[in-house]
């Protein structure tokens, strides 16, 4: 057994609704153990042999047998998640004026759209699983942020800010 986070996209934030409750008990009928979750922002944390593309799958089944939709999830090692948070490339003097854009595949970047979007404040960031985005002027007022899915294309991502990861 290895320590797993999986990450869910697009929830309780005008997505999918999931009730951390039925996050937890959708991964412990799967025999996962020590299943635990952060506020309402679609993170678990849990204990279970198996690949992070079987765990993600098996996971999603499991919601949509559970709530009737099955919303994308990222799983990723406790050790990836650790080594994201130190290769933060921020120090910031707000959390959550970073956030980190996990990366479902590879990404293309239209260089010229991020050009047009981002702000003298903002930072932007590409790595091959990640990308990062420091707002300092707060991620609701980012244009970039808006618009990030016209400057990142050809996978799917979810975001955490800094606090949360």
């Amino acid at each position: 057994m290895q320590d797993w986070v999986a990450l869910l996209r697009g929830v309780n934030v005008g997505g999918v609704k999931v009730l951390m409750a039925d996050l937890r008990a959708a991964a412990e009928g799967l025999g996962w153990a020590d299943c635990r979750t952060y506020i309402a922002s679609g993170n678990l944390l849990f204990r279970a042999a198996g690949t992070a593309g079987d765990l993600a799958a098996s996971l999603t089944a499991a919601l949509a047998a559970r709530i009737g939709r099955g919303p994308d999830v990222l799983v990723l090692s406790a050790d990836e998640m650790r080594n994201a948070l130190a290769a933060c490339p921020f120090d910031p003097a707000r959390g959550n004026h970073v956030h980190v854009f996990f990366l479902f595949g590879p990404a293309q970047v239209d260089l010229a759209a991020r050009d047009r979007f981002i702000a003298p404040t903002e930072t932007l960031v590409v790595e091959p699983t990640r990308i990062w985005l420091h707002a300092t002027d707060g991620i609701g007022r980012s244009r970039l942020a808006e618009k990030l899915h016209k400057v990142i294309s050809g996978t799917a991502m979810t975001a955490r800010n800094l606090n949360t990861l």
